[in-house]
């Protein structure tokens, strides 16, 4: 298997006490903070060793812990699941602006659905589908292309600041989209909207993941899909709140013509829904500089000869982190690992290894992967086209379709606060497997009621049923794991360039599906359309089955191993999980040894701080 670079993996192996202790001299000499050395020093040794401090037992250089500082590490490796979930309440603020964030994102997708209900008379798409599918999937183009600005973009601004201005780009557009007299117009306003869209569905993952202890990175992580979903679902409310606006609904007042169409009078209901969005972001914004950086980014910039942002990332960690020991000893292990980065970007070409290096290359093609079954599965079939879908193909009034795509993002955002709690627990990899035949199954009951006749009662009820249910099986696990998956297993010195990659690679397969929805639809039917979507999500259980290994509550050290075997292997792992459970829950043998992957045989050796010998540890810090 490739060897993962033990600068990162394993960071202080083999270091002794002498050699911890002079590094530690040379840090806080370095970023001037002397005021915090003993946070620091007694930081950096938990950093080597969470067996550092053992209770009852003192260090022969006279360090301790005080009792608050013990009882708030304890937490961090408590067997109760509900105490990782005790974090200051500053993180959770910084994860609500996120989460508000992903929510202007959701609302920003599903805003269309309502309103193209209308704006399709009204702009003269009725009988255009090519021009329907691209002005529908014109921010989804434009990110597929912004994406690519994350990596320079978090550079020149930080965390913060990309978050700030793509929200405030989100506002602005949004606001554009409600005057369009032409659908050349609209497709622009749509367009710029995706330069909001993209680095920030980029960026805040990163922010969430860097700022997120890692037993409960997954959980934190994953708020970005959660409310994305919670926005998804307020586009469909705004839909159905807004129809009736200014008798928009009503035949008799507005006519066919364009003009009449266009008028204040047919078309408030619609300008109001593709605009509703534009308050949330101003959220966003007007908060998010009340939070604390990204410690990470801080201490990058003061590497790079800022030094009071060494101060700053203290600060930060402050506030992100129960105890100033635990600030401390965080500090100092990102500075050391983006020491070990500069190293690499110095000896090696970390952008061209991303694709080339083993380890690498599978993460990339693990998130890839992930990334590209999000589309594939035909959620998003769903979320943009439900109401004309229903309208036009099963018969249902204006304001019935709308309801019912209404139903499904509640749905859609129910469902995934399980995820909560299972992301961390029952783990990434799994909640992918187990949900993935129930979304081919769903999505065959659709296929099932679009080849019965239209208005049929039986076609009514399948079609409710098939897409009530997808969103069941969707939302705790297609749904929230993708953006988790990618954020932590790319590596450290690669995140922001590999990040950019994968959600780029998301946004243009959404693009794919939204412009091509109108025609495959009419040349496949509708029927055969679904029938597409569920075939690949059985090809998708395959291929996540043998090529996404599991990442959950999984160290650097840990992470790095993994994506370092073969694809062989992890191919090998898969096809004895299958036979396994088979012969476990098929053949109900209950003798079956579960199989257990090659990296959670390999017990890891690390210098024991107090400088007594070697002692086996299991887990490592990560950052």
């Amino acid at each position: 298997m490739d060897q993962p670079d033990r600068r990162l993996a394993q960071p202080f192996l083999g270091w002794n006490h002498e050699r911890m202790t002079a590094s530690i001299d040379n840090f806080i000499s370095v970023s001037g903070l002397e005021d915090y050395e003993k946070y620091i020093r007694r930081g950096a040794f938990l950093a080597q060793s969470k067996a550092a401090f053992p209770e009852g037992r003192e260090r022969r250089d006279g360090l301790t812990l005080k009792d608050n500082e013990r009882y708030y590490l304890g937490l961090e490796s408590s067997s109760r699941r509900i105490d990782k979930f005790n974090q200051p309440w500053r993180l959770y603020a910084l994860v609500g602006v996120c989460s508000l964030g992903a929510a202007v994102q959701g609302w920003d997708e599903t805003a269309v659905n309502g309103a193209q209900v209308y704006y399709t008379n009204a702009l003269g798409l009725r009988d255009r589908d090519g021009l329907l599918g691209l002005v529908n999937s014109a921010p989804y183009l434009c990110c597929a292309f912004s994406c690519w600005l994350n990596y320079p973009l978090n550079r020149l601004l930080d965390r913060r600041g990309v978050i700030f201005v793509t929200c405030l780009i989100s506002s602005i557009t949004c606001l554009g989209q409600a005057f369009p007299q032409s659908w050349q117009q609209l497709f622009a306003a749509r367009f710029l909207l995706g330069l909001g869209i993209g680095p920030k569905s980029a960026t805040i993952p990163i922010y969430a993941a860097e700022a997120a202890p890692a037993n409960i990175r997954g959980a934190l992580v994953m708020m970005w899909q959660m409310w994305t979903a919670f926005g998804i679902m307020c586009g469909y409310i705004a839909g159905v709140a807004l129809a009736g606006v200014r008798d928009g609904m009503d035949p008799s007042v507005c006519n066919t013509s364009a003009g009449n169409l266009l008028s204040s009078r047919c078309s408030l209901n619609w300008r109001l829904m593709l605009a509703s969005p534009m308050i949330l972001p101003l959220f966003v914004v007007a908060y998010v500089y009340t939070l604390p950086e990204s410690p990470r980014w801080l201490v990058m910039k003061a590497r790079e000869g800022n030094q009071k942002k060494y101060e700053e990332a203290f600060m930060a960690l402050c506030k992100l982190r129960h105890t100033k020991l635990q600030a401390g000893r965080d500090l100092f292990l990102i500075d050391h690992l983006l020491e070990g980065e500069e190293v690499i970007m110095e000896q090696q070409k970390p952008f061209s290894e991303l694709f080339t290096l083993g380890r690498n290359r599978r993460a990339l093609t693990a998130s890839v992967i992930t990334m590209f079954l999000q589309q594939f599965c035909g959620v998003n079939v769903t979320a943009y086209y439900s109401s004309t879908i229903l309208k036009d193909h099963a018969s249902y009034t204006d304001r019935a379709a709308l309801l019912i795509s209404m139903g499904f993002g509640i749905i859609n955002f129910l469902f995934a606060i399980p995820a909560i709690w299972t992301i961390d627990t029952f783990g990434r990899r799994n909640l992918l497997l187990a949900t993935f035949p129930f979304m081919a199954f769903f999505q065959i009951i659709m296929v099932i009621a679009f080849a019965l006749p239209d208005s049929s009662s039986a076609q009514h009820v399948l079609v409710i049923i098939g897409m009530y249910l997808f969103g069941i099986a969707y939302s705790p696990g297609e749904g929230p794991v993708p953006f988790v998956y990618s954020a932590e297993s790319m590596p450290l010195y690669n995140r922001d360039f590999g990040m950019g990659i994968v959600t780029s690679i998301n946004w243009f397969w959404n693009f794919f599906i939204s412009i091509t929805w109108p025609k495959f639809s009419t040349a496949f039917t509708v029927s055969g359309a679904f029938g597409w979507y569920a075939a690949w999500c059985v090809i998708g259980w395959w291929m996540i089955l043998l090529f996404v290994p599991e990442t959950k509550d999984l160290t650097l050290e840990q992470l790095d191993q993994v994506f370092s075997y073969g694809t062989r292997e992890h191919m090998a792992h898969g096809m004895a999980q299958l036979k396994w459970f088979v012969a476990r829950y098929v053949l109900g043998r209950k003798g079956v040894k579960k199989p257990v992957f090659l990296h959670e045989e390999d017990p890891e050796e690390v210098i024991d701080t107090r400088g007594e010998g070697i002692e086996e540890i299991r887990e490592a810090p990560v950052y």
